[in-house]
């Protein structure tokens, strides 16, 4: 984790607006599941995440595709207490926009 955390502190500073677009073209996976998850999940929350959700979800999105969907299937839960705690938010959002319906 620290590995990560030391990796992003060199990355240039982007705007909000930036970021949100860069995180909604992250979210945009090879597996339609995914994308139907994780899309909603930028477009309605990103933007209202503090900043250590933030750097989460972007740990998140380096991940590989068939872990994400073995977290959002309740298969596996991540090692990592981060990822495990963003995985558990997106899933959250998820129950709550389906329940809305």
């Amino acid at each position: 984790m620290t590995e990560a955390i030391d990796k992003e502190a060199a990355l240039p500073k982007v705007d909000a607006a930036e970021e949100h677009r860069r995180m909604r073209w992250a979210s945009r996976r090879g597996m339609l599941e995914l994308d139907l998850i994780l899309g909603p999940f930028v477009d309605r929350h990103y933007a209202n995440l503090g900043a250590d959700d933030r750097r989460c979800f972007r740990l998140l999105m380096e991940c590989q595709d068939q872990e994400l969907f073995g977290w959002f299937l309740g298969k596996e839960q991540p090692q990592d207490p981060d990822l495990r705690k963003i995985v558990d938010r997106v899933l959250d959002a998820q129950r709550a926009a389906v329940s809305d319906r």
